[in-house]
């Protein structure tokens, strides 16, 4: 599928994720705005664990919406490229599977669970942005729906399993990679929150 025909709920997604970053591009680069552009953007808008304890928040609720706002937010353009690579081929199967409204419930209630996740299992004081619990939400559901699938026609899960293990192994490997800043906490709230709405969705 064309980009100029991706379906209206991915355009606005992808908008609200590229838009930060080449704002924050284009002041790490001196274009406009200040070099602190990007840290101001993660002081007020990324997940911050502390906030959810004696922390003082930049405005009131910001404990409540960096549940949010974290996932529009990444850490460079190429943390930004992936993610958007990712939503475009995931965003658009979930669509043809269940529609553009119940692909934005999975994407928000995946992007909810990323931030609990993080927050129950993280130990770390830096913050977390991404779309990743989002996205790991997206394959939450798309794993429950192949594992129905198979079921319903008698077709063994070892695919199903092998991607698991895959995505597992694939997390391992990033978190050496990245001496030990990948927010796998993220992942595996996104992963069990899309998963979950998976079970009920058709």
């Amino acid at each position: 599928m064309p980009l100029s025909r991706l379906p209206l709920a991915l355009w606005t997604l992808l908008g609200l994720c590229v838009l930060p970053e080449l704002l924050m591009q284009g002041a790490d680069l001196g274009l406009w705005g200040t070099a602190s552009w990007r840290s101001l953007a993660y002081a007020w808008f990324g997940f911050w664990p502390g906030l959810l304890h004696d922390w003082h928040p930049n405005y009131p609720g910001q404990p409540w919406a960096m549940f949010v706002t974290y996932g529009f937010l990444h850490g460079g353009l190429v943390h930004l490229v992936v993610n958007m690579i990712t939503l475009v081929s995931l965003g658009r199967a979930v669509i043809d599977r269940v529609g553009q409204r119940s692909f934005l419930l999975i994407y928000t209630a995946s992007l909810l669970g990323g931030g609990i996740g993080f927050s129950l299992l993280t130990n770390t004081t830096i913050p977390m942005v991404g779309a990743s619990g989002a996205l790991f939400g997206l394959v939450g559901a798309v794993i429950t729906w192949a594992i129905r699938d198979r079921l319903s026609e008698a077709l063994p899960l070892w695919p199903v399993a092998r991607s698991v293990i895959w995505l597992v192994a694939l997390n391992a490997v990033l978190w050496f990679a990245t001496g030990g800043q990948l927010a796998w906490q993220t992942h595996l709230g996104g992963f069990a929150a899309g998963a979950v709405l998976g079970m009920v969705m058709e």
